[in-house]
C-alpha cells in the first residue's frame, strides 16, 4: 500500500456557516413577499465512501469518510425576478484515524441571491458565487452585475474577495474584482475584452488580461477560443482555440493550445505560489490535435483522436492516437471501448491503453437493479516505472429509484493497480433525494 500524505485540510466551519444561516435568513424573510410563484427544488447527495490508507500512525489504516451535499434552488422558471441559490458540502470522518487533518470538514461551495430583469438582460448576484468572465474563473464572495449595453454590446463587472484565499492569513486585505466588455452581433460573432486582478493580504496576487472569440463563419465553419495575458509577468499565458465544421456527416475539430509555464502559473512575488516549481522552470508546452466525429447507422459512433505534445524545455514531443466506438440503443444503453497509442520519449508517455465501457439504463423485466454501468482501463508501458509495466482500473456501479423516483440509491466500487499504488479498492454508497414544491 502507498503512503499518501493526509488529505482534506482545515475548514473554518463558522465562516461557512455563518454565510450559509444569513443568506438562509435574508432569502426566508424577503423573497416570499415578492415570488409568490417562485418553485423550490432541493437536492440532497448523502455519500458514504471507505478505502485504506497509510496515514503517520498506521498502516492500510480503514478510511470511512461520511459527505452530505446540499443544493437548494428558489427561482420562478424563465420568468424575471428574484431567485435564491445555495450548494454546500460537509464531511465527518467516521473512522477518526487521523487520515484527514480535522474529524469534520466543509464548504459552502456557492449561496447567493440573483436578480434577473425585464430590460436589456440585466442580471445581479450577491453572494457566494462562480464567475466565468473571460480570463476570470473564481469563486468569490461579493457582487456580479451583467447588462446588454446597446444592441452590439454588452457588459459585466464583479468585486468581492477570493474564496480560494480565505484560508491564508485571514480575508483581510484580500480582494478581486474585474470586468468583460464584448461586441457581438447575434448569430456571427462575440468578441469580448477582459481584466481581473487579484490582492492577497493587501499584496498583488495576479493581474491578467485576456481576449475570448465566438464566431460563427460561413459554410457552417465556428471558430472559438481565448487568449490570456499576464500583466504582472508582461507574457502571454494562455492560446487557446478550436475550430469546427462538418465534412458531410463528419465532425471535425481541430484545436491549438499553447501554455507558456511562466506567464500561466506566475503570481506577483510575495504570496505564496503553489506552482512556484513549474514557474522556475520557464517551460513552455504547445499542443495540437484534431477529432472526428463519425455517425454510422442510427447506433454507432466513431470518434478519431491525434494529439501531439511538444515541451520546449524538456525537448521532448509525444504524440497520442486513439479510436473510441460507443453503440447506443433506442433505450439510451451503451456499449462502447477505446484504444489509444501515446509515443512519446519518457516511460510515462510510451503506453498502449485500452478502454471498456458499459451503461445500462433499461434492465430486463424482473431485475431488481435500476442501472448498472461498467468500466475497464488498462495500460501497457514500453518501460517499467517503478518496477511495474503497466496499470489496472476497474469501476462497478449500480443503483435503483425509489419513492416515484424521487429517492435513488447508488451503490459502486473502484480497483486501481498502478506504478504509483501497489492495489487500491474503494467503495462508496450514494444516497439521492430530490424534492420539487410549488411556494
Amino acid at each position: 500500500m502507498s503512503i499518501l500524505p493526509c488529505s482534506g485540510g482545515s475548514m473554518r466551519m463558522t465562516d461557512r456557516l455563518g454565510w450559509f444561516l444569513g443568506l438562509v435568513c435574508f432569502f426566508a424573510v424577503g423573497l416570499p413577499l415578492s415570488a409568490s410563484a417562485a418553485e423550490l427544488s432541493f437536492q440532497s447527495d448523502t455519500i458514504f465512501r471507505s478505502f485504506s490508507r497509510d496515514p503517520a500512525t498506521e498502516s492500510d489504516a480503514a478510511v470511512f469518510p461520511a459527505y452530505e451535499y446540499l443544493q437548494v434552488d428558489i427561482e420562478t422558471p424563465e420568468e424575471p425576478g428574484l431567485a435564491f441559490h445555495l450548494y454546500g458540502w460537509g464531511r465527518a470522518d467516521v473512522a477518526d484515524n487521523d487520515y484527514f487533518t480535522e474529524t469534520t470538514g466543509g464548504e459552502l461551495v456557492y449561496g447567493y441571491l440573483e436578480f434577473s430583469g425585464e430590460q436589456a438582460r440585466f442580471n445581479a448576484r450577491l453572494g457566494r458565487q462562480y464567475v466565468f468572465e473571460g480570463v476570470a474563473n473564481e469563486s468569490i464572495d461579493g457582487l456580479r452585475l451583467s447588462s446588454d449595453l446597446g444592441k452590439y454590446f454588452s457588459g459585466s463587472v464583479y468585486a468581492g474577495q477570493p474564496v480560494a484565499l480565505s484560508e491564508e492569513n485571514g480575508r483581510g486585505g484580500d480582494s478581486i474584482y474585474g470586468a468583460r466588455v464584448a461586441n457581438h452581433l447575434v448569430g456571427k460573432y462575440d468578441l469580448g475584452i477582459s481584466y481581473k486582478k487579484i490582492n492577497s493580504d493587501g499584496e498583488d496576487a495576479g493581474e491578467t488580461a485576456g481576449i475570448d472569440l465566438s464566431a460563427y463563419l460561413p459554410g457552417g465553419v465556428n471558430l472559438f477560443g481565448y487568449s490570456t495575458y499576464n500583466l504582472e509577468y508582461d507574457g502571454w499565458g494562455e492560446h487557446s482555440y478550436e475550430l469546427r465544421f462538418n465534412l458531410g456527416s463528419t465532425t471535425i475539430r481541430p484545436y491549438f493550445q499553447k501554455f507558456q509555464y511562466a506567464d500561466y502559473f506566475g503570481i506577483a512575488g510575495g504570496t505564496v505560489n503553489p506552482f512556484g516549481l513549474l514557474v522556475a522552470g520557464d517551460e513552455e508546452l504547445t499542443v495540437l490535435g484534431t477529432d472526428l466525429t463519425v455517425p454510422v447507422g442510427d447506433s454507432w459512433v466513431l470518434v478519431g483522436k491525434a494529439k501531439h505534445y511538444d515541451y520546449q524545455q524538456l525537448d521532448d514531443s509525444s504524440q497520442y492516437f486513439a479510436m473510441q466506438g460507443t453503440w447506443t440503443s433506442e433505450e439510451n444503453n451503451q456499449i462502447g471501448g477505446e484504444i489509444g497509442v501515446m509515443n512519446g520519449d519518457t516511460a510515462q508517455t510510451k503506453y498502449t491503453m485500452v478502454r471498456l465501457f458499459t451503461y445500462q439504463d433499461h434492465m430486463p423485466d424482473g431485475c431488481p437493479l435500476g442501472f448498472f454501468s461498467s468500466d475497464l482501463v488498462y495500460v501497457s508501458y514500453d518501460q517499467e516505472i517503478y518496477g511495474e509495466d503497466s496499470s489496472l482500473f476497474i469501476s462497478l456501479a449500480s443503483g435503483k429509484k425509489f419513492m416515484e423516483d424521487a429517492l435513488e440509491v447508488k451503490i459502486s466500487g473502484d480497483y486501481s493497480k498502478d506504478p504509483y499504488f501497489d492495489e487500491d479498492v474503494r467503495g462508496m454508497l450514494i444516497l439521492s433525494y430530490h424534492f420539487d414544491h410549488a411556494l
